[in-house]
């Protein structure tokens, strides 16, 4: 699929409805998927081995892109390799996922705030007071007694919502690339750094990675194929369709499917504290999405 914007948008229908819905439960899922991944092998081999999926699905749009290497590489190895080495790493030290799930919607100020550093983009009172809510409700956590062991887990959320963010800034260099050979390269880098990582610090789990059981695969190449290819390439489909103000507003419902899925999956409590400083960061992050895809499409 080719990220490019068609000459006429075309009504929103069934089928994107469909799509929609089929997105939003691939990524709101996939938490729980990998969490469930990271405790049965180990957090870098989980993250190698779905890295080694991605690259085996996507690896036919492997290709050279002309003037565009330099940005693919720097792509590859933040978004390939040091987001999914935080991310597993704050999933294998937690046991309340859902805290995680609504830390790691700080990659949407955590974007704007690097857009205004190193674009100088100016933002007027609205986005200003969602990137406060989002933050101050990110902090509410914190103080949620559910939660109080959480912090080292959601300190690496924040770090990896960090780099998602700065690989989005990245992304915006690579307008016309193909998303499969864009995922190929992440594959690629992904599967060669996360692959020695995992080998230095976890060689009994990369050793036994043949010895798998078949639905410990099944639940990583869900969030290899599931979430990435597919939860990705749903998105590009998307927006070649519809402007991004209508579009960008409907992964909202993600992080919620995660919050309330991961509470029941694995028995823990959403508290009081938790459904108010969610509450705060999802109000701020829809603010912050709204404003921000009605000032892309102006």
């Amino acid at each position: 699929m080719e990220p490019v914007t068609p000459l006429r948008k075309q009504a929103f229908g069934p089928r994107d409805l469909f799509v929609v819905i089929a997105m939003n439960i691939l990524w709101g899922l996939n938490l729980i998927v990998v969490k469930v991944s990271v405790d049965a092998i180990s957090p870098l081999t989980a993250a190698f081995l779905r890295q080694a999926i991605v690259l085996l699905v996507c690896a036919s749009a492997l290709r050279i892109v002309p003037g565009k290497m330099r940005e693919l590489t720097a792509l590859g190895v933040l978004s390939g390799g040091a987001f999914y080495i935080a991310t597993n790493l704050s999933l294998s030290v937690a046991t309340n996922v859902g805290a995680l799930a609504i830390a790691g919607q700080l990659g949407v100020p955590f974007s704007l705030l690097l857009t205004i550093m190193v674009f100088h983009e100016r933002i007027h009172a609205p986005r200003i007071i969602g990137i406060s809510l989002s933050l101050l409700g990110v902090m509410i956590l914190v103080f949620d007694p559910a939660a109080a062991g959480e912090g080292l887990g959601l300190a690496l959320t924040a770090l990896a919502a960090l780099i998602w963010a700065i690989c989005s800034l990245i992304q915006r260099l690579l307008i016309g690339v193909r998303v499969l050979t864009i995922y190929a390269w992440i594959g690629l880098w992904g599967t060669v750094i996360l692959g020695a990582v995992a080998w230095w610090r976890e060689p009994a789990a990369m050793a036994a990675l043949p010895d798998l059981p078949l639905h410990t695969v099944v639940l990583v190449s869900f969030s290899a194929i599931g979430s990435t290819v597919l939860g990705q390439g749903a998105m590009a489909w998307l927006l070649q369709r519809h402007s991004i103000g209508v579009v960008t507003p409907l992964t909202l419902a993600a992080p919620v499917i995660s919050v309330f899925t991961a509470s029941w999956y694995f028995n823990t409590p959403v508290t009081a504290i938790m459904l108010v400083g969610g509450a705060m960061a999802m109000l701020g992050v829809a603010i912050v999405t709204v404003r921000t895809a009605q000032a892309a499409s102006s």
